[in-house]
């Protein structure tokens, strides 16, 4: 029983620190989201992407990718079908 309402209390704990991963951002945590696409920029504009690890250039290849999917499928729900809007 001990061991039940331990991985019950894990299982929810960890759902709860998914849940707070969607909260939109603090007023602390706006400074940080604008210095992002400024050091994309100068990423780009240096040459600095150049030297990221094959690991970390995957990972960000699947951010983009889920990014472009989840904004595929958000267009075939406002569309309300996969082919054409109802004009």
């Amino acid at each position: 029983m001990a061991q039940f309402v331990r991985n019950l209390v894990e299982k929810t704990l960890a759902l709860v620190n998914a849940a707070v991963e969607l909260v939109p951002p603090t007023p602390a945590e706006i400074p940080r989201a604008i210095q992002s696409p400024k050091k994309i920029v100068n990423s780009a504009q240096t040459g600095s992407f150049k030297q990221l690890t094959v690991k970390e250039d995957v990972l960000n290849g699947l951010v983009a990718t889920e990014v472009l999917m989840w904004f595929y499928v958000e267009e075939i729900i406002g569309k309300r079908g996969i082919i054409g809007y109802d004009v």
